[in-house]
């Protein structure tokens, strides 16, 4: 690979890391509206409990979790992009999240993968599908 391509893909690697982790940071606040920026009004996110597809049943979705566990800490962590291009990728991580759920102290793991996509200049999840 060329000099100048490795640096343009180090270069890409680093933006859609950072745009990872604010997009973390977002869930971490637990306010939606700082969630729902990151999301396309067309993505489809593949969650243990179901399939959501749309901007609208995403958001919700997230709400209800929001809503379950308390002061909820997710963490993305081992982040591997198999897909890096100008205007898609592919990340798939691990994660881990420990909160309160009805009063008492809970923890998971478990596997992700999304697809981001560029749109009108800015990224946006596509897709997501966390596994437990």
């Amino acid at each position: 690979m060329p000099d100048g391509e490795g640096s343009a893909r180090n270069a890409l690697r680093r933006e859609l890391t950072a745009f990872l982790g604010a997009y973390e940071q977002a869930n971490n606040s637990h306010d939606i509206t700082r969630v729902l920026p990151f999301i396309a009004d067309d993505a489809t996110y593949w969650f243990s409990d179901g399939t959501y597809e749309g901007i609208g049943r995403i958001r919700a979705a997230i709400e209800r979790t929001f809503a379950t566990i308390h002061d909820e800490v997710y963490e993305v962590r081992d982040v591997e992009w198999p897909v890096l291009t100008p205007d898609a990728a592919v990340c798939r991580y691990r994660f881990a999240w420990t909160g309160i759920v009805g009063g008492a102290p809970r923890s998971g793991q478990g596997r992700g993968t999304n697809v981001i996509v560029r749109r009108d200049g800015a990224w946006v999840m596509l897709h997501e599908h966390l596994s437990t």
